[in-house]
C-alpha cells in the first residue's frame, strides 16, 4: 500500500493516509476517514461536555436535578439511580430497522426517546456537582478517577487539590497542569516528584523551589539561584503568595524568565517510537497527545491510557481496551475490544455506533444497554438474525448515506454527525482544544447554546475582592461574585462554596477573580496545541529535525532530545 492524499470532506484541507493506516482500517474491516484527523477529533469531543451543568427536572421522578442537559434539550433525562435501577428497561425503546430512512436518521429517533443518565458519577460518594468520576469522594467539578476533596478538577488518584488538569497521584496542589506525583505544589506545568514549591515549569524532585526552570534533583533555589536553607526560607517570605496582586505579578514575571531557557520539543518519558506531547510509558504512538501509562500501537489519540492497545482516533480511552476506532470515553476496569464509532461504553466487546452500553457484546446502534447481546436499535435478535442484518445495514449506510447541512456526508466508517450531539459547540470540549465564535461554529455546520439570562445578580465586582485571602472571612460564601473576564465563558457570575475557602485560607492562596469556566479556559491556554510541526533544532551547530506542538512562530527556544539532555539532564 502507498500513502494516499485526500481532500477532508468538512474543512477543505488535505492530509495524507499512511500504508500503516490502511493497514488498520483493513484489519478492522472500515472504510478510510474522509475526515481529516482534526476534524475527526472535533467530532468526538462535541459528543462530551466535561464543564457545563443545569438545573432540569428528572422526566421519571419529577424532582429536581443537576445535569448535563439543559432543560431544552431534546434528550428525556433520568436522575443517574434510577438510571441503574431495574425501573424501566431499554430492550422496550428497541424499534426495527428501516431500509428506506438513512441509519443516522433512526438512530437519531432511539437517541431522543431513550432516557440518558443525568451524569456519570460511577462508585463515587458526594460527588453530585460533577459530571464525571470513578471510585472518588467529596469531589465538586470535577472529571476525575479515584480522587477525593477535589475541586475545579481532571485528575487521577488525587486528593485536595483545586483547579488543576490533567494531574496524577498529587495531593494539595493548585492551578497545576499536566503533573504529576507532588505534593503542595502550585502554579506549575510539567512538574514532577516535587514537594513544596510553586511556579515551576518542566522540573523533576525538587523541594522547595520558586520561579524555576528544567531543575533537576534542587533543593532551595528561587527563579534557578541556588539558596541556603536559611536564606531561602528569608528570600521566600518577599513573595506573599496570599497576595492576588503579588500572584499576578509573579505570573508575568515566570512566564518572561521561562522565554529564557530551552523547551524540550516535546514532553516524553520512558517512550520508544512516538510522536505528540505529554506522553510516558509508551511505545509505537503518532500524533498523541496525554498518552500514558502502557499505551501501545495508537495513533491520533488525545487522553488515553491504563494499557490501551491497537487503536486509532481516540478521546479518553483506556484501562485495558483494545482494537478501539473513532471512539469516546471507553473504560471501565474489566476492559473492552471491538469497539468502533462509539462513546461511554464500558467492559464490552463488539460494539459499534452505541452509547452509554455496559458489560455487553455485539450491539449495533444502541443506548443504554447492560448486561446484552445481538441487539440492533435496542431490540433484541438472536446470534444468527444479528450476523445475517448487521452487513445489510452497513450496505445499506453506503447505499443510502446520511446528509448533514453543511452537505457532509455520513457512510459507514464514520463517527456520529455532529447535528445528533445535544449540546452546543460552547458547551463541550471541542470549544476548548479549538475555540470558535457563534458565528464560526454556525458557519460549519455545529450547534450553539445562546446562554439565558442569568437568574443571580452579582453583588461585588471581582476586582473589589479583598486583595489577600487573610482579610477574607466568611461572609464571602454569600456572595455572587462578578467575573473578571470580558468574555466570560461561563454565566458571568460565581460564588465560593465552604471547600474551597477552606482549601484557599489553608493554602494561602487568594481568591479568584475569574469564574471556574474561565479559570479553566485559562489553563487549556497554556497548553501547547495539538497539532504537530516540523522544525529544526535551535542549539547552535546542531541539525536535528523533529515534530513538536511549538509553532515556529513562537518565542521559545525549542531543542532536540540529544541537545536538551545535554543542557538539562
Amino acid at each position: 500500500m502507498k500513502s494516499k492524499i485526500k481532500i477532508c470532506q468538512s474543512c477543505k484541507t488535505k492530509f495524507t493516509i499512511e500504508p500503516e493506516d490502511f493497514e488498520f482500517y483493513e484489519k478492522i474491516g472500515v472504510p478510510a476517514p474522509t475526515f481529516c484527523p482534526e476534524c475527526r477529533m472535533k467530532r468526538r469531543l462535541i459528543s462530551q461536555n466535561w464543564r457545563k451543568l443545569y438545573k432540569r427536572k428528572c422526566d421519571f421522578s419529577g424532582k429536581e436535578i443537576i445535569t448535563v442537559y439543559r432543560s431544552d434539550s431534546s434528550y428525556e433525562v433520568y436522575s443517574e439511580k434510577i438510571w441503574w435501577s431495574d425501573k424501566w428497561d431499554p430492550i422496550d425503546y428497541g424499534q426495527n430497522y428501516s431500509f428506506n430512512k438513512p441509519f443516522f436518521e433512526q438512530f437519531k429517533k432511539l437517541v431522543n426517546k431513550i432516557p440518558w443518565p443525568h451524569t456519570l458519577n460511577i462508585n463515587s460518594v458526594n460527588c453530585d456537582y460533577c459530571i464525571s468520576t470513578i471510585n472518588s469522594k467529596n469531589c465538586y467539578m470535577c472529571a476525575c478517577n479515584t480522587c477525593e476533596d477535589c475541586l475545579y478538577c481532571c485528575g487521577f488518584q488525587c486528593k485536595n487539590n483545586s483547579d488543576s488538569f490533567m494531574i496524577l497521584k498529587s495531593d494539595n496542589c493548585y492551578e497545576c497542569l499536566q503533573c504529576e506525583q507532588n505534593y503542595n505544589l502550585f502554579f506549575s506545568q510539567y512538574a514532577d516528584n516535587c514537594i513544596d514549591s510553586a511556579f515551576l515549569y518542566n522540573c523533576r524532585n525538587c523541594q522547595n523551589c520558586f520561579g524555576c526552570v528544567n531543575l533537576r534533583n534542587k533543593k532551595y533555589y528561587i527563579f534557578n539561584k541556588p539558596y541556603s536553607k536559611k536564606d531561602y526560607q528569608k528570600e521566600i517570605k518577599k513573595y506573599n503568595l496570599g497576595s492576588f496582586k503579588n500572584i499576578q505579578r509573579i505570573k508575568k514575571e515566570f512566564n518572561l524568565f521561562k522565554l529564557r531557557y530551552p523547551h524540550k520539543f516535546a514532553i516524553i518519558n520512558k517512550s520508544y517510537n512516538v510522536s505528540g506531547n505529554s506522553i510516558s510509558n509508551t511505545k509505537n504512538c503518532h500524533n498523541c497527545f496525554d498518552a500514558l501509562m502502557g499505551v501501545e500501537n495508537c495513533k491520533y489519540v488525545l487522553i488515553g491510557g491504563n494499557n490501551l492497545k491497537d487503536s486509532y482516533d481516540i478521546f479518553d480511552c483506556g484501562s485495558n481496551s483494545e482494537i478501539i476506532y473513532d471512539c469516546a470515553e471507553i473504560g471501565g476496569k474489566v476492559g473492552n475490544k471491538n469497539i468502533f464509532f462509539s462513546n461511554n461504553i464500558s467492559g464490552s466487546y463488539n460494539i459499534t455506533y452505541s452509547a452509554f452500553c455496559y458489560s455487553s457484546s455485539n450491539l449495533f446502534a444502541c443506548v443504554g444497554l447492560r448486561h446484552k447481546q445481538y441487539c440492533i436499535l435496542n431490540k433484541q435478535y438472536t446470534k444468527e438474525e444479528y450476523e445475517e442484518l448487521v452487513p445489510k445495514i452497513k450496505q445499506h449506510m453506503n447505499d443510502m448515506p446520511y446528509t448533514d447541512k453543511k452537505g457532509r456526508v455520513y457512510k459507514y466508517g464514520e463517527f456520529f454527525p455532529s447535528e445528533l450531539s445535544p449540546f452546543g459547540y460552547n458547551e463541550t470540549i471541542a470549544n476548548e482544544y479549538f475555540p470558535l465564535t457563534k458565528k464560526q461554529a454556525i458557519e460549519q455546520g455545529y450547534n450553539w447554546y445562546d446562554k439565558e439570562k442569568n437568574e443571580y445578580e452579582p453583588t461585588i465586582k471581582a476586582k473589589d475582592l479583598p486583595d489577600n485571602i487573610k482579610d477574607v472571612n466568611n461572609n464571602i460564601l454569600k456572595e455572587v461574585i462578578q467575573c473578571n473576564s470580558k468574555d466570560c465563558a461561563g454565566s458571568g457570575v460565581f460564588r465560593i462554596i465552604p471547600q474551597e475557602l477552606k482549601f484557599y485560607k489553608k493554602m494561602n492562596i487568594p481568591l479568584p477573580h475569574l469564574c471556574p469556566d474561565c479559570r479553566h479556559r485559562e489553563r487549556i491556554k497554556q497548553r501547547n496545541p495539538l497539532k504537530l510541526y516540523t522544525r529544526k533544532c535551535m542549539n547552535k551547530g546542531c541539525n536535528n529535525t523533529f515534530e513538536t506542538t511549538y509553532a515556529p512562530d513562537r518565542k521559545d527556544i525549542v531543542y532536540c532530545e540529544k541537545c536538551y539532555n545535554m543542557e538539562v539532564g
